[in-house]
């Protein structure tokens, strides 16, 4: 393990946060999509859990993190201590690992130019906004959307950083920088949400199809049918919104990347955290 030091925490609410790990020895190489195994001292041991990485890889500066304090059935050990510590506290730190990093060449050798579609459910959304800063901070040209779904609208952590990319997205031109970004609240009627006019429902729901035109919203946003040929998704959440992604996308011919097709093509990537 390494050493580093909390260097930044925002709180978004009671039970969930951004972190920023500043280490030692500055911040290796990593692919966008991949997690780092945090570690804290409790008693007379370190108690260890990895977390998606938000922060991009070209930012050798500090890892970010978004957290959810689980306290049910029983609180997490390490998030429990990340939730009580301080700026300046020390915390170690395993090299990062993990697969659900961007795909950039096709079975056949060429480059995968395909649209990229990312879900995150919850924190699941880290990955993606390591993803999309990472195709931004490159100046790679294709196209990105990323869904993001949560019960509470102070549960969208990065609303503020997404729109703004998309809003450059639309200033600057589709040529440029080809960004998309779009949250679900699946609690419309509790108070808390009361302001809130964007998509309703769980965030697998983006692709669900009209019964008038047959395209879902994702499908209506970027005006064509997804197709394995010109989209491939990436999924990060509980395995029910993994399931439901795949359950509107197989009739469309998606296949998981454990399923691959005899030539070795798929167009579903995901993680499962619960």
């Amino acid at each position: 393990m390494e050493n580093g030091t909390i260097t930044y925490v925002q709180s978004l609410r009671e039970d969930l946060g951004i972190f920023r790990v500043t280490p030692e020895n500055g911040v290796p190489d990593f692919k966008a999509g991949q997690f780092l195994t945090l570690g804290l001292p409790l008693e007379s041991k370190i108690v260890n859990r990895a977390y998606s990485i938000a922060s991009s890889p070209e930012n050798k500066k500090f890892f970010e993190f978004v957290i959810r304090w689980v306290r049910r059935p029983l609180p997490g050990r390490l998030t429990s201590l990340l939730f009580n510590a301080k700026v300046g506290d020390k915390i170690s730190w395993a090299k990062p690992a993990g697969n659900l990093t961007i795909s950039d060449t096709l079975p056949n050798g060429e480059k995968d130019t395909r649209r990229i579609v990312c879900i995150g459910g919850g924190t699941g959304l880290a990955p993606f906004v390591s993803f999309a800063q990472h195709l931004h901070d490159t100046n790679d040209k294709r196209e990105i959307v990323v869904l993001h779904g949560a019960s509470y609208v102070d549960e969208l952590s990065y609303k503020r950083l997404l729109t703004d990319m998309e809003l450059e997205s639309e200033k600057n031109g589709r040529d440029k920088w080809n960004f998309r970004y779009r949250a679900a609240i699946s609690r419309p009627k509790e108070f808390f949400n009361r302001s809130w006019n964007g998509h309703v429902g769980r965030v697998e729901s983006f692709f669900k199809p009209d019964k008038k035109t047959g395209l879902s919203p994702v499908e209506e946003m970027v005006g064509e049918e997804l197709t394995p040929e010109n989209s491939i998704i990436y999924i990060c959440g509980y395995q029910g919104t993994i399931d439901g992604v795949i359950d509107h996308l197989g009739p469309k011919g998606f296949v998981t990347e454990h399923e691959k097709k005899s030539d070795g093509s798929f167009g579903i990537k995901y993680e499962s955290y619960g």
